[in-house]
């Protein structure tokens, strides 16, 4: 990771005119077809969350927005990525997990199990500063139609939460709000990304 000059991307116009808005972060609601993740969960014992995760990261890391972020007053470029998901751990609490993005669906399934029953078991976060880290929070045991994230002045990370997801006759859906920074990049790129996460939930 390294700071970077904003005029010298193509964030330039956004760091200008986003960084002292008060409100910098824009939502978007989205309906996926998980259809094939949940046949995945079913029949090769791979957690749902995980397979959303991967998934997450692989449209993620093909969008060159994603490894630009504002931190503080500065622009930061980053070299990875990392999913973050919100474990709950043995004192009955949660924790935050961060896993290292791989395209490896078999790599990044045993970074993702090592790493969530390490901070279960420590109740620890376990975090990647030096990757541009995409937050998730997944509340699957219940029926919600949206949540918004908070804006803290602090994080600007882009972040995903869904909730249980919905099955019908012939396909499951699953109903995600993705926020993101309007410094990092503007509505095109988010709807980009979340155009790529339909897709590589259907790989």
């Amino acid at each position: 990771m390294k700071e970077v000059n904003p005029k010298e991307t193509t964030r330039a116009y956004a760091f200008e005119m986003w960084m002292k808005a008060p409100l910098p972060m824009v939502t978007f609601f989205k309906t996926l077809d998980v259809s094939h993740l949940v046949r995945l969960n079913h029949k090769k014992k791979l957690k749902f969350n995980m397979l959303m995760c991967w998934c997450i990261g692989r449209a993620a890391s093909q969008i060159k927005e994603f490894y630009l972020l504002p931190v503080g007053k500065k622009l930061i470029q980053y070299d990875t990525i990392a999913v973050n998901t919100i474990v709950a751990n043995k004192a009955g609490e949660v924790s935050s997990c961060d896993i290292p993005f791989s395209k490896d669906l078999a790599t990044f399934n045993k970074d993702y199990l090592r790493l969530t029953r390490w901070v279960s078991e420590n109740c620890r976060n376990h975090d990647l500063p030096q990757s541009m880290v995409i937050g998730t929070s997944a509340l699957a045991q219940y029926d919600i139609d949206g949540a918004v994230g908070m804006f803290s002045g602090i994080f600007n990370n882009p972040f995903i939460i869904w909730s249980k997801y919905r099955k019908s006759l012939f396909k499951t859906t699953l109903t995600i709000s993705f926020q993101f920074h309007h410094t990092q990049m503007d509505g095109m790129h988010a709807a980009k990304f979340l155009d790529l996460l339909q897709k590589e939930i259907k790989f």
